[in-house]
């Protein structure tokens, strides 16, 4: 955490929050969020049954007006934040007053988005799409990739005191790993407060869940930092860039694209996070070191170290 000195300072980490729009409007949803965890029985090394717990997986397949877009395999914890949140960051959808009611099925393993006036040129969207290294396979559209660019992220600074802060924090989430495992967990944060952390069977999916619930909460990105537990793919970079979020903190490692997209986008990102370790792959300039750990120093003795 910060010391009392920063405290002024960090007043100024990122911009204040922005309302994105002055008229909260929702569209009529189901609520049909599934248990994300099923106990089973299983046998330890030493042959002795355990009671144990699973995480859930099911198909989801997403409709528009009708049309079939994807199928999504998910936890099914927040079926309608990551349907919403799916559309915003392929840009299928532009603002969420175009969608008039996201209705959830279990049953037909289906997801029913209408919206106000149609969207068009549905073809030219869907005509070509990426699968990506995204756990469980993700996908990309190429109105999503020529959208990319028309991207402006805000310049912030980040104090390393607050990397430390919400990395401390970020330990008492991962609530489904520690019970299941085979999960991925990301977070929305402000400084070191965790505004938002989803877990899903892919952290593409955690991502969406989360850009569909800050178009639900109006919460702007430019002020926050995106957590997630999974490497940094260029996926997920895309994804954070569309959330408006400046900064990509993840305990894992990166990828090649993902570290050039990042480059070009101008998102901040910081890898191999954990206790006190971390790397900066773009953005140094960004980073103010205020909390430097203390180095170790290693005496020789006898020609030993």
């Amino acid at each position: 955490m910060s010391t009392p000195g920063h405290a002024a300072a960090q007043q100024n980490l990122l911009p204040r929050e922005v309302e994105l729009s002055e008229h909260r409007y929702r569209p009529s949803m189901s609520q049909e969020g599934l248990s994300p965890t099923h106990p089973v029985t299983a046998l330890d090394e030493q042959g002795k049954s355990r009671q144990v717990h699973v995480a859930g997986e099911s198909p989801l397949t997403l409709y528009v007006d009708g049309r079939e877009i994807v199928t999504l395999m998910t936890l099914g914890t927040h079926p309608e934040a990551l349907t919403i949140g799916y559309l915003r960051n392929q840009r299928f959808i532009q603002e969420l007053k175009q969608i008039k009611d996201v209705s959830v099925d279990w049953r037909s393993e289906s997801v029913q988005v209408s919206t106000w006036e149609g969207i068009a040129g549905w073809d030219e969207k869907l005509k070509k799409r990426t699968v990506t290294t995204g756990c469980g396979q993700g996908t990309v559209f190429s109105c999503t990739l020529d959208a990319l660019y028309t991207v402006s992220l805000p310049e912030v600074s980040v104090y390393q005191s607050i990397i430390y802060g919400l990395l401390d924090n970020i330990r008492q989430q991962n609530e489904i790993y520690k019970r299941a495992g085979a999960v991925h967990g990301c977070g929305l944060c402000r400084q070191t407060d965790i505004l938002l952390f989803v877990e899903d069977v892919g952290r593409h999916n955690a991502a969406d869940a989360i850009a569909g619930s800050m178009w639900l909460e109006y919460l702007a990105g430019a002020d926050k930092i995106f957590y997630t537990t999974g490497r940094l793919t260029s996926e997920i970079v895309m994804k954070t860039a569309q959330m408006g979020i400046p900064v990509l903190l993840s305990r894992s490692g990166v990828t090649n694209m993902g570290l050039e997209l990042a480059q070009e986008l101008g998102v901040i990102m910081i890898a191999r996070a954990k206790g006190k370790h971390f790397l900066v792959y773009n953005g140094a300039e960004n980073i103010i070191y205020d909390a430097r750990p203390q180095q170790q120093h290693h005496k020789i003795l006898n020609g030993q170290t």
